[in-house]
Order: C-alpha cells, then structure tokens, then sequence
C-alpha cells in the first residue's frame, strides 16, 4: 500500500513547475484587478493624475493625518506625497510584473511588504472591527485581514521561494542568458526557474 502511495505521489515531484505557474495565475484571477481598482481610485485627473494624486488617495493611506488637516492634502508634506505615489505606482506595476513573470520573486516580496502596510493602515488608521480583522484557530474563516491575507501572503511566498515557474519572462531571459532555447530546456531537462 505505502509502495502504491509513493509511486504514485512521486510523479507529483515532477511537476513542480506546476505550482509558480498556478500561484501566478491564481494571483491574476483574484488579486491583479483588486490592486488595479484599487489603485485607480487614488489617481487624479488626466495623465498629470499619477504624480498629482486625487485626496482619495490620501484619506485611504493616511486617514488620521488627513482628518488632522481638515482633508486637505495639501496641508501635508513631501513624505506624505511621496509615500502615496509610490503606492500607488506599486499598486499597479507589481501585480502586472508578478503576473508576466518579470522579477517575480522581488516582486512577490514586494507585495508582502504592500500587504503589511495595507493591513496595518487598514488596523491603526482606518479602525476596522474585530469582525473584520479576525483571528486564526477559530470558527470563522472570510475575514479580511487575518485570514484573507495570510492566503495572499502564502501565495506570494510561494513565488518568492519557487520564483515565477518556466511559462514566465524570468525563464525566457534565463534561457537566452544562458544560451538554452525553451526547446532544448525541456529536451535537456534544464530547469528555467
């Protein structure tokens, strides 16, 4: 029985490309446009609107010092502008080069770094409720922060150890910068990671 079991499970080991090419498409069918939306509520009008970000912007990364400045983002200073726009730009150009596999594993780390940051401005600037935050090892399993984002973190962990898996642009450069073509990888059995 236990020889069956792992003759059988050991065709698992090789397909291990498997799981970063999953873990990049799970990422575009249930995060990529949530960042994206989330991302477009910041910018201000026409082109200048990704530099000059519209007060939105500010009241969702910054909710506390924009009540203390009467919702007046002006009123707050460089640090503050800064901090929104590359937020903002992070919201839009991680998710797309996580999904064309293009530096996936800084990418993928990026974004556990955007998430900490969200969730803790979601915590301490935005207040959310008990509910909404949540706990591990209980009964309920939807909440947003606890629970949702620990599956997006350990989604992103997985590219961050595994990198964005053969069908991504990081192997094609890989390939051409080591002179192996994707056919004679697969015929090699050289392994684009």
């Amino acid at each position: 029985m236990m020889e069956l079991y792992t003759r059988l499970t050991s065709r698992l080991d090789r397909v291990d490309w498997l799981l970063p090419t999953l873990a990049r498409v799970v990422f575009a069918g249930v995060l990529l446009f949530y960042f994206w939306v989330s991302a477009m509520t910041k910018l201000g009008d026409g082109l200048g609107g990704l530099i000059w970000l519209s007060d939105t912007a500010y009241v969702q990364i910054f909710p506390k010092a924009m009540d203390a400045a009467g919702y007046d983002a002006s009123q707050l200073g460089l640090g503050y502008w800064l901090v929104a726009v590359m937020g903002t730009w992070a919201e839009f150009l991680l998710p797309f080069l996580i999904v064309v596999g293009v530096l996936t594993r800084a990418s993928a780390l990026g974004m556990i770094g955007f998430i900490a940051v969200q969730s803790y401005v979601d915590v301490y600037g935005h207040g959310v409720d008990a509910a909404t935050l949540g706990t591990w090892f209980d009964n309920v399993s939807g909440a947003a922060i606890a629970d949702q984002r620990a599956f997006w973190v350990f989604l992103l962990m997985v590219l961050v150890i595994k990198g964005g898996g053969p069908i991504s642009l990081d192997a094609a450069v890989r390939s051409v910068s080591q002179g192996v073509t994707p056919k004679a990888a697969r015929v090699s059995g050289v392994q684009p990671r």
